[in-house]
């Protein structure tokens, strides 16, 4: 099956029974995302990390229930390549395939932009993460060692990568 059908097929599978939409982030939702970041996180980014990301020019996306702000990503698209640097989901959100759904949105938006491969890095411990990425194809390439900060130490990043 061509990949455009599969992720479409995954994306129409996974949707919740509330409307999801999708829209490029701004600066005005980055009080709302910056109160939602450290509720997932126990490292979470900061507003600053945020602004750096849209001042950049990266591909940052909300994705909406009602109006409300349910999930976030940003990917940096250089030159063929795609680099996933957050992912979220609100959550009372989480467990219900809008992750699914966001890194569908994602990849989509990547190969729009003629990316050849998507990479992403994810904390060793993030095993459902580990396991959404895993069923959309993603393939562990190599560990970054001590990559990720912990409140004892540092944690090692799997290293992913998804041919588009």
């Amino acid at each position: 099956m061509h990949k455009d059908k599969r992720y479409k097929r995954d994306l129409m599978s996974a949707l919740p029974q509330q409307h999801v939409s999708f829209r490029p982030m701004s600066y005005d939702d980055l009080a709302v995302i910056s109160r939602i970041e450290p509720t997932i996180y126990s490292h979470p980014w900061t507003l600053g990390n945020f602004k750096d990301s849209l001042n950049a020019g990266y591909s940052a996306w909300v994705m909406e229930i009602a109006g409300d702000i349910v999930g976030y990503a940003l990917v940096m698209l250089v030159l063929d390549e795609a680099h996933l640097l957050n992912l979220s989901v609100v959550k009372p959100f989480q467990g219900q395939g809008l992750g699914r759904i966001l890194l569908a949105h994602m990849i989509a938006i990547s190969q729009r932009h003629q990316a050849a491969n998507m990479f992403l890095e994810v904390r060793v411990s993030n095993t459902k993460a580990i396991a959404l990425y895993e069923s959309m194809g993603f393939c562990e390439m190599g560990i970054r060692r001590n990559y990720y900060p912990t409140k004892t130490g540092r944690e090692d990043a799997v290293l992913m990568g998804l041919a588009l």
